[in-house]
């Protein structure tokens, strides 16, 4: 008898976690479905954005280009000063001159790590077992009076994410991430709203606002391409 409820407890305990991992993969695969499905998601090869931001009340513009898994660059123009950051998916550089980088600077490998995560158009929820990623369902939160599943994700990369994904919508409202980059926390937390479809049927969020370290940013997406040629040498770093 005793050896039965044993039996009986340890199927009770896989059936849970069978129930849970079902239930994780359910929210992620209507996640999916919501951006355009999983085909469109996998088809993506660029993007393009151009976007307005606010930082403190002072306005800038500024612009992203990405190759799915081999680069990432992002400029912004700022009070006459402009910001570049740009990651392949092997080294990084960055122009900063409000953080004194007048010049192009080779980024630390811990900065290349925390960055590279953006190469991944899909994200790190697509097909996140075979990356090597893992996630967790923390349940269900109400977020800006709404509710949503809170996910979180550790991924093989090493930055730890959490997400919450809209329960009515199934679009990812908030993601919060914490990365060690040179001995120190960076966390960042972003919020995204006002989701449109772009020209290919991919559904992309316009609105977001970004808090890292106690700056917040908000940005307005003017452009969204998907696909387009991207010119790779703009991913080089100048010669000096």
């Amino acid at each position: 008898m005793r050896s039965f409820k044993i039996v009986l407890l340890a199927a009770c305990m896989l059936s849970v976690v069978s129930l849970q991992a079902q239930t994780v993969d359910e929210i992620i695969n209507k996640y999916f479905e919501a951006l355009g499905g999983k085909e469109k998601v996998a088809s993506m090869k660029s993007v393009h954005t151009e976007y307005d931001v606010e930082v403190s009340g002072i306005a800038a513009s500024g612009a992203s280009w990405i190759v799915n898994g081999k680069a990432f660059r992002n400029e912004m123009s700022f009070n006459g000063q402009q910001m570049i950051q740009c990651y392949t998916d092997t080294s990084g550089w960055s122009v900063n001159p409000f953080m004194g980088e007048m010049t192009p600077t080779v980024m630390t490998a811990d900065q290349v790590k925390a960055g590279v995560g953006q190469l991944d158009l899909a994200g790190p929820l697509y097909n996140y077992a075979a990356k090597g990623n893992k996630v967790e369902l923390l349940g269900k939160e109400t977020l800006e009076g709404k509710p949503a599943f809170k996910l979180k994700i550790k991924t093989q990369a090493g930055p730890e994410i959490t997400s919450w994904i809209d329960a009515t919508t199934y679009y990812l409202v908030k993601n919060y991430i914490k990365a060690t980059v040179n001995g120190s926390d960076i966390e960042t937390t972003m919020l995204t709203s006002n989701f449109k479809k772009t020209d290919n049927g991919f559904v992309v969020p316009y609105t977001m606002q970004v808090t890292i370290s106690g700056l917040t940013v908000d940005m307005t997406n003017k452009k969204v391409e998907i696909n387009q040629d991207v010119d790779m040498s703009m991913f080089a770093m100048p010669k000096q």
